[in-house]
């Protein structure tokens, strides 16, 4: 059996488990609460898994492969910048945000920082909404995008066709299951990339020669310009890069997909579990992915496509069974972790915009169809780089999200007046610099999260009483 049989096959189980999970979780799905939260029964496994994987499949494993091999070392920055971000989010912000949105009963984001009535109450919601439509309709793009390039390494098939099927499936099992269907798929989705994370760089650094064959190798690599330590940048600009991808961490406050997660958690004891397992996970996966793209750089010195190198490996290093079995597995986690990013979507139109009317279940299922669509056709004919595109996501994101948040949190209530300008600078300066020469420096990743966080932080009276009960 041929490794594209294999891989075929693999998939057809696959899917028709992540179906079986939709209609098995559709049981436990009777309410609002339950499509998007989960009911907050979320353990600790479920929960840092299934939290991993909707922040991290597509960009982490085709993403930051493909960067390690165009970049060289300097990618390094990536690891140290991402992991960054789950310490922040499991030490700080998940024992808070468990306790105190629970209290307020939110079931978004939005509506832990809006949960009162005021003013300008509805003109945050209405920025928080329109925000997060704009920058999920990107970055589930860019998981359409990495099913599309697994589809055409492995099966030559067409970039349209790859990316519908898989839209269809994971609308498909989002509309049934809700938030239980999607962090059970997204857990097994997280323990799949956590096999391939260790696997992979292990086959690969023994093709290379170990380590030390690796930096002699990587170092003596000249063709085609390629300058593995510093990608040909000048100082300032190689420090603006470093400051970048440090911002990656430093964003991770403002995931509305993530903290959906911490906020359907069960008790203190689930969130202590998850961090263990969360901040393990990521080491791991961030590490080996790019010690994969290095060994891949030295193995396949000319690959068209980096980001698709991943599959090169896989299918070159493994017998045709087990590197098919990986591959397939790879390309579902890939296809399927849009569906956090879905969810969160249409709670902010069904929970947030429709707040005080009555709305059924079909409304959240049509806004997650209709998303779906306009992603699908943003991955068919927009830009090919995942990388970039979900770079752009997350800071936008982190910038709107993360400053108030983090202050709530920590110091007290951010009156709506300096949330709400904190919302449109954070958001208008990832715009300007992601547009401009700066993008995918610290000028778009770091820089607009810590003005803002600024910001709100000084016009914010402090609270006596902000530690958890």
């Amino acid at each position: 059996m041929d490794t594209s049989t294999v891989v075929l096959v693999t998939l057809i189980v696959y899917k028709l488990l992540l179906i079986g999970i939709g209609l098995l979780a559709s049981r436990k799905t009777h309410g609002h609460e339950d499509f998007f939260l989960a009911g907050r029964g979320l353990g600790p496994w479920v929960a840092a898994l299934s939290a991993n994987a909707s922040t991290s499949s597509a960009w982490v494993l085709l993403g930051i492969s493909g960067a390690a091999y165009n970049w060289g070392w300097s990618a390094f920055w990536i690891f140290p910048g991402g992991v960054l971000g789950y310490f922040i989010n499991w030490l700080l912000v998940a024992p808070r945000l468990r306790v105190m949105s629970r209290e307020r009963g939110s079931i978004t984001v939005t509506d832990f920082l809006t949960d009162r009535e005021a003013p300008l109450q509805k003109a945050v919601i209405a920025t928080a909404s329109a925000v997060v439509l704009f920058s999920f309709t990107f970055y589930v793009a860019a998981q359409f995008q990495g099913a599309g390039k697994s589809f055409q390494s492995v099966f030559g098939m067409s970039l349209q066709g790859s990316v519908l099927l898989g839209a269809a499936i994971i609308v498909f099992y989002t509309m049934v299951g809700g938030f239980w269907a999607v962090s059970l798929t997204d857990t097994l989705q997280g323990a799949v990339m956590f096999v391939t994370a260790v696997l992979l760089p292990i086959g690969a650094l023994a093709a290379v020669g170990g380590p030390m064959d690796l930096i002699d190798k990587m170092n003596g690599i000249t063709a085609g310009g390629f300058n593995a330590w510093d990608r040909n940048l000048s100082l300032p600009a190689m420090l603006g890069f470093i400051g970048g991808m440090m911002g990656i961490g430093i964003g991770a406050p403002g995931q509305p997909h993530v903290l959906n997660r911490f906020m359907a958690m069960r008790d203190e004891q689930a969130v202590r579990q998850g961090q263990v397992i969360a901040i393990g996970w990521a080491v791991l996966v961030y590490g080996g992915m790019m010690i994969l793209g290095w060994c891949a750089r030295v193995l396949y010195p000319v690959a068209g496509d980096g980001e698709a190198i991943l599959f090169t490996a896989a299918t070159d290093l493994f017998p045709p069974v087990l590197g098919g079995v990986m591959v397939a597995a790879v390309l579902s986690a890939s296809m399927s972790t849009a569906d956090s990013q879905l969810l969160t979507a249409a709670s902010c139109i069904t929970n947030d915009l429709m707040r005080g009317k009555r709305h059924k279940l079909w409304q959240s299922r049509l806004v997650v169809l209709l998303l779906s669509l306009a992603s699908a056709l943003l991955a068919i004919f927009g830009s090919q780089e995942i990388f970039g595109r979900v770079l752009f996501a997350w800071s936008a994101l982190g910038a709107v999200f993360g400053p108030p948040l983090l202050v709530t949190l920590f110091w007290g209530r951010v009156p709506y007046r300096v949330t709400l300008a904190s919302m449109i600078i954070g958001f208008s300066w990832v715009v300007i610099a992601h547009s401009t020469s700066v993008k995918g420096t610290m000028l778009e990743a770091g820089l607009p999260f810590l003005f803002c966080l600024g910001l709100c932080r000084l016009l914010t009276p402090k609270e006596d009483s902000r530690k958890p009960a």
